[in-house]
């Protein structure tokens, strides 16, 4: 996949930067890497698994949630980075201990390395729109706006954030925070609402069957954003200007429903499917989420597109890569 950074059309082309990628081979990670090799920039991911990923693109080899401040520093001084992009984390099929090994104390070791480096590195942080918590129906949630999480990983991700802004005021690091919306695309996450679904309709297309899905409440309504649009969003994040010191919120600035998406997951599939929804027994843990994107814009001269079915297309061909044409 090929994204480029959506741009005035008067600006020129970044100048090529020595850039690390920490989870470089994961659901976000691969694709920046290749994204930014694209463009020239000489880009190293880092990854417990090494795994191939491209032309442009080397591979080390680092088991980030148990790595000390030492390791990691060492690794960093070797590969004298101009960026780091941590798109290391996750919270799907993890415990809480495993969430804040890979969150929260990956994120402060990484600024107390980033921090020992002699000269300035711009750290860019992989933040989540679950650092929110809720807000009203119909109304948007803005940077200024004060977090509320009400799930563990949210206050996890915010620590992420707060521990990213501190250093970036303390001038050891030039932090940018990213809070991302709910992504979509090529290789989502197994345990994922979206990634269970894409494999009981691979299960049941093999077999012949119709699927049937069985599935908790799906009104909730979330800002969901494709994947190629949050890749181009973290390429402006490492190169442009005016993003150090700053919080901005990734989206595509809609709220949708869960049930929308998984629809559109099954019209995307063409596998005849029985929706077989549970009822709503109690208020639903995140009932509305909706970005205020006017930042990114500002910011980044970033915007998000509108079409999530090319995204949910290759969600669906990427979780079907090793059936047989």
């Amino acid at each position: 996949m090929t994204v480029r950074p959506r741009r005035p059309a008067e600006d020129a082309a970044p100048q090529p930067v020595r850039v690390v990628v920490l989870g470089g081979t994961g659901f976000l990670g691969r694709p920046i890497c290749r994204a930014l090799a694209d463009q020239g920039h000489s880009v190293v991911a880092v990854a417990r698994t090494p795994k191939t990923i491209g032309p442009g693109v080397e591979v080390r080899a680092l088991d980030l949630a148990a790595a000390d401040v030492d390791e990691i520093s060492a690794v960093l001084r070797d590969l004298d980075p101009d960026v780091v992009i941590n798109a290391a984390g996750g919270m799907w099929g993890l415990s809480e201990a495993q969430m804040l090994a890979v969150n929260v104390t990956l994120v402060e070791r990484l600024v107390q390395a980033a921090g020992r480096l002699p000269g300035r590195v711009r750290v860019v942080q992989m933040g989540s729109v679950h650092e929110y918590g809720l807000v009203p129906v119909d109304t948007s949630m803005p940077e200024q706006l004060t977090p509320a999480p009400v799930m563990p990983y949210g206050e996890f991700k915010l620590r992420c954030t707060e521990a990213i802004t501190a250093a970036d005021r303390q001038g050891l690091i030039e932090g940018v925070t990213l809070r991302v919306g709910n992504v979509i695309g090529a290789g989502q996450p197994g345990h994922s609402l979206l990634g269970v679904v894409a494999g009981r309709l691979r299960d049941a297309q093999r077999a012949g069957t119709r699927a049937r899905l069985e599935l908790a409440p799906l009104g909730s309504r979330r800002d969901f954003i494709g994947l190629s649009d949050v890749v181009a969003a973290v390429l402006l994040a490492a190169t442009r200007p005016d993003a150090p010191g700053r919080v901005i919120n990734i989206g595509r600035g809609v709220a949708a429903s869960a049930r929308d998406m998984v629809r559109l997951l099954i019209d995307v599939s063409e596998v005849p499917t029985d929706l077989v929804e549970a009822e709503q027994t109690g208020p639903a843990e995140t009932s509305w989420q909706r970005l205020d994107v006017r930042l990114a814009a500002e910011v980044l001269g970033w915007s998000p597109s509108d079409d999530l079915h090319t995204e949910m297309k290759q969600l669906w061909e990427h979780a079907g890569a090793e059936v047989p044409a």
